[in-house]
């Protein structure tokens, strides 16, 4: 009979399934958090603010993090299970320093990668991938967030140059960026959404913090404004015309929450898991009851089926490469299941499971944000709707 596995949290040994060289990289994910943002990450929540966000992208750089499952340009060359496992541990310590990296690689970095003319690659990508220089995503709206072809923000030809006028809100990383890829309507005869490197030193460039947030509370967030915003012609990414080219760079995003958010799932069941061994009640451990039994036999079972599906899409995307709606379906498991498994374990703690002291309620409030961003339940549901009958029901 084979042995009891080693992590009571891996009752199928979804493990089993990695290579020591995936593990490996884990493990030196891992090791970055416990050293670098566990000791601080409840002080850093608590105060709504990320104050070490630029030391934090050296450190991520150093180790091969930012863009790492990019190819050249200083990019570590990883597969995309290599940077899903990243992501769970990233998101293991919080959402927000999660975000952090995958807004910087997968959104910000793979735009100009995918898009980006050689000048625009060898400018910027290297000093990305060291964390020399901090990208944002600009294409969200203040009124336009799951319907980004309605956006207001607006691209006109003026001589050579091109001015921008508009808005984007909630937008990681946008008030310590040094660069930002915007995405514009330029109009019909200029080929629709593009998108734009924009210097955030450039005049007619501003970003405020958002405050008050209850959600990704460590994390920098902003709304930017582009008022009379001038810019050369080489600043259009050359490749990138109409949603395609946004709507991809969101598919890659979503990947790594696919995998992020199963790492706060598996923290807050951890922390449940643990309570119950330890919390007596009428005279016995609450791990003894049948009905918190039930929750964790459940709680377990969604995450190791969570892992299951990063993991067979990740190797898929490996292989030959995901389809949208396959990307949907792991968001839209894996987020609501997440943030089930999170709520779940809130009621294991009771009162205590409000305290920061443990994680459980700080991973619930971040993945209220997980959940909308990158595509709302409802999006990701139509999106699936879509594959199964063929019809498009998002208007």
């Amino acid at each position: 009979m084979p042995k009891r596995p080693s992590d009571p949290l891996d009752v199928v040994d979804v493990d089993s399934m990695l290579t020591d060289e995936e593990k490996a990289i884990r493990a030196t994910v891992r090791q970055v958090c416990d050293d670098l943002v566990e000791p601080h990450v409840v002080e850093w929540y608590e105060k709504g603010e990320l104050p070490v966000a630029r030391e934090l992208a050296k450190e991520f750089g150093t180790v091969g993090l930012l863009g790492m499952h990019l190819e050249g340009y200083g990019c570590a060359g990883m597969s995309s299970v290599d940077y899903g496992l990243a992501c769970l541990e990233l998101e293991a310590s919080d959402s927000g320093i999660r975000s952090l990296v995958s807004v910087q690689g997968s959104l910000a970095m793979y735009a100009i990668h995918a898009f980006g003319s050689e000048e625009q690659k060898q400018e910027w990508l290297p000093r990305m991938a060291a964390g020399e220089a901090i990208g944002c995503f600009g294409l969200t709206e203040p009124d336009h967030g799951s319907d980004p072809a309605s956006m207001r923000t607006r691209a006109r030809r003026d001589g050579d140059d091109w001015v921008l006028d508009g808005s984007k809100m909630w937008i990681t990383n946008g008030s310590i960026a040094d660069v930002a890829v915007v995405w514009a309507n330029a109009g019909e005869e200029h080929g629709g959404i593009r998108g734009f490197v924009v210097p955030t030193d450039t005049p007619g460039f501003e970003a405020h913090v958002i405050k008050n947030k209850m959600s990704l509370r460590a994390s920098v967030t902003a709304e930017l404004t582009f008022r009379g915003l001038r810019l050369p012609a080489d600043a259009v990414l050359p490749e990138a015309q109409g949603l395609k080219g946004p709507l991809s760079c969101l598919s890659e995003a979503r990947f790594g929450i696919v995998w992020g958010c199963l790492g706060a799932a598996r923290s807050a069941l951890e922390a449940a898991r643990r309570y119950s061994v330890e919390r007596t009640q009428f005279d016995r451990p609450i791990a003894g009851f049948q009905l918190t039994q039930a929750k964790l036999a459940h709680m377990s079972t969604e995450l190791q089926l969570g892992r299951l599906l990063a993991l067979h899409l990740g190797r898929r995307k490996d292989s030959v490469g995901l389809r949208p709606e396959q990307v949907s379906v792991g968001k839209y498991n894996n987020v609501t299941k997440a943030i089930e498994i999170c709520r779940t374990a809130r009621t294991i703690l009771g009162g205590n499971g409000i305290s920061g002291e443990y994680p459980v309620m700080r991973h619930a409030n971040n993945l209220e944000s997980v959940l909308t961003y990158e595509g709302t339940v409802e999006m990701h549901t139509l999106v699936i709707g879509q594959a199964l009958t063929g019809e498009a029901a998002f208007r």
